[in-house]
């Protein structure tokens, strides 16, 4: 009897002891103090330890319910900027998408456009374009990196030496053929150099709208605007562009014909932009099939707001055509999908994985309409994220 009173208690023992474990492993970090939440919310926005006394404002903000004013300030020290924001950036300059680049007038005017809160639907249009008055800093050059290369090697204050200029009065575009990033230096050193301009076209989609070509797939449209370098019969066989080569064509190339006018001279290290003059790339391999599109000049429809791809969100305000690079920039931006993809970038980005359950898409959709509201400010969109998943 008294053996068994002695295993009746070891098992009670041992069910409060499960019990127990099981209750600290489900503890979500979510119910940690506020001085915790403070550090990890530090940690994701600035990658470093906060000071003691920066801990203690964000965890009394925390505590009076201001999370947001905690992570704006998270967000004022300098490595938000020159290690977060950097690294968040630099793989959408270079066909290799790699982290491992020097820093560049990309990458840095995003981070401006970032630090200054402007509307981030004008990434792909804005004639903006920021350099830094730190001192001894060579001057911008449209034909080399070594501004910013500097600033990479000399680990300059991005957030307090940038400043806002145009890319008109600086690499010798009119500003009506400015379209933001997608005609910085960089961008055109990496994706407007040899080819035909198609890989600018793919490689925005991929940064901007979060999307490949194989993605995109559609066989529904009409085939009318794809170039002659085009085969319809690759290796003799035309179902192979049937079923594969239009349903990427049909639709990238009406739009990639924003880009007719600009090419990047390897040899000068400039981007060239041809007013009125198609550049030759454009052009080649015209007797792959000399029925197909000749590009006469930069106008761009947008096939894709019909078919599988107008799940894209297109504007309806806007008219799905137009002229250059700089309205076609405004068609992608205006998208829903513009919007969701920089989201889930961020989330990724402050959470360390995707969206992965029915809460994370949840969340998504609500920091995703607080950008959209609140006119695409992408600072709010790092704080909504990284409080969200500074408990998770």
């Amino acid at each position: 009897m008294k053996q068994d009173r002695h295993l009746d208690l070891a098992r009670r023992i041992a069910t409060l002891a499960t019990a127990a474990l099981l209750a600290m492993q489900a503890v979500s970090p979510a119910y940690a103090g506020p001085r915790e939440q403070a550090r990890r919310l530090h940690d994701r926005l600035a990658g470093v330890p906060p000071t003691d006394a920066v801990l203690t404002q964000m965890a009394n903000d925390i505590s009076m319910g201001q999370a947001t004013v905690a992570a704006q300030l998270a967000m004022s020290n300098k490595n938000f900027y020159n290690v977060t924001l950097k690294n968040f950036v630099a793989p959408w300059t270079n066909v290799e998408r790699t982290v491992f680049v020097p820093l560049n007038d990309y990458t840095a005017t995003v981070i401006g456009m970032v630090r200054d809160d402007m509307d981030f639907s004008t990434v792909l249009s804005a004639d903006t374009l920021y350099v830094s008055n730190a001192p001894g800093a060579p001057a911008y050059s449209p034909g080399n990196n070594d501004h910013y290369q500097y600033l990479d090697d000399n680990n300059v204050d991005l957030q307090a030496t940038l400043q806002p200029t145009t890319q008109s009065s600086l690499l010798g575009i009119p500003s009506s053929a400015t379209a933001g990033v997608m005609t910085t230096r960089a961008s055109a050193a990496a994706f407007f150099v040899a080819g035909t301009n198609r890989r600018m076209f793919r490689f925005t989609l991929i940064n901007h709208l979060c999307r490949d070509m194989e993605q995109m797939q559609d066989s529904s449209l009409p085939p009318d605007r794809i170039r002659q370098d085009v085969s319809r019969s690759p290796g003799g066989d035309s179902r192979v562009f049937l079923n594969n080569c239009i349903t990427c064509h049909d639709g990238m190339d009406p739009l990639a014909q924003a880009f007719a006018y600009y090419d990047f001279d390897a040899t000068s290290g400039r981007e060239l932009y041809t007013a009125g003059a198609v550049q030759p790339k454009y052009l080649i391999n015209s007797d792959n099939f000399k029925t197909g599109y000749v590009t006469t000049d930069d106008h761009w429809n947008n096939y894709w707001r019909k078919g599988a791809n107008q799940v894209l969100g297109f504007d309806g305000a806007l008219m799905g055509s137009g002229t250059g690079a700089k309205s076609m920039g405004q068609e992608l931006a205006h998208s829903d999908a513009f919007a969701q993809c920089q989201v889930e970038k961020v989330f990724r980005a402050m959470c360390f994985r995707d969206p992965g359950n029915a809460q994370d898409r949840q969340a998504v959709s609500t920091i995703k309409g607080n950008f959209k509201n609140g006119g695409y400010k992408m600072k709010q969109v790092f704080a909504d994220a990284a409080i969200y998943c500074m408990g998770n």
